[in-house]
């Protein structure tokens, strides 16, 4: 039966000498329904139209990069030795953590720039990040990538799973964990958790400092089950440090804004 099972076409369009593939499809609509949802959201607190898609036409390019430049270092044994496909983002390999850095560098420039509140934005932009994140995980499903460790095909059975993602976990000979099932599904749930939040009416950049902290949560243990993690040591996966570098961070700036007087806004006003 195995030896039938064919992965999905990672490409989606091909003319020619150029290919569309799925994952850039798949972020690309991760992207364009968080901008949606955020100028919605920004339009109702009296946010310029333009200013989530000025921001983007500045943040999609630098996070790129900074996404691809994140991974590529912690992968220079290979790039080293193929310099040619550094470029290739199109067949995955990009960090979420590179391109958040370089998403959250930009907003802060673009703030200043525009004298806008960076927390505002942020805030605003929070529910809209992890569920574009959400999106763009089934990108690395239809390139087989982002699994977690060894199982059964009747394992995957049993979670009711549709075939064509079991026969998608079919990689090399094996069967493997949907870990970017398990964090799409996470970060779906995180999305509502804020959507939720926004009625709690916390003050300005809470909510932005959830989704950090709900986020670094799941992925810190999902990254603990996969098989293809970018590793700082031998022993040490680079997700799971900056996971939690990520969440002691946003609760000692979350509780040092409150002391200082510097959260005195709140998310409604």
């Amino acid at each position: 039966m195995e030896q039938d099972i064919q992965p999905l076409n990672p490409i989606a369009i091909e003319i020619g000498p150029f290919a569309v593939h799925w994952y850039g499809i798949i972020i690309g609509l991760g992207i364009a329904l968080a901008l949606y949802i955020a100028m919605r959201e920004g339009n109702k607190h009296r946010l310029d139209k333009e200013t989530f898609p000025d921001l983007l036409i500045w943040a999609i390019p630098i996070s790129i990069i900074c996404a691809r430049i994140y991974y590529v270092i912690f992968q220079w044994d290979y790039y080293s030795q193929n310099p040619g496909h550094i470029i290739k983002v199109w067949e995955g390999g990009i960090a979420i953590h590179g391109a958040l850095i370089g998403a959250v560098a930009t907003a802060i420039v673009f703030s200043k720039f525009k004298g806008i509140s960076f927390w505002k934005i942020a805030d605003i932009a929070a529910p809209s990040i992890i569920l574009g994140q959400a999106i763009g995980r089934w990108g690395n499903f239809m390139n087989q990538e982002a699994y977690g460790g060894e199982v059964s095909r009747a394992f995957l059975e049993n979670m009711h799973l549709p075939e064509f993602i079991i026969n998608q976990m079919y990689i090399q000979g094996a069967y493997y964990h949907p870990t970017f099932l398990y964090e799409s599904i996470w970060n779906i749930i995180g999305f509502v958790l804020l959507i939720l939040l926004r009625k709690v009416n916390l003050h300005r950049g809470e909510l932005f400092l959830s989704y950090v902290i709900f986020y670094s949560i799941g992925r810190f243990f999902v990254e603990g089950m996969r098989m293809d993690s970018l590793m700082l040591t031998s022993g040490l996966k680079m997700a799971q440090v900056i996971s939690l570098v990520l969440i002691v961070g946003a609760v000692i700036l979350w509780v040092y804004r409150r002391k200082a007087g510097l959260a005195k806004a709140r998310y409604d006003e």
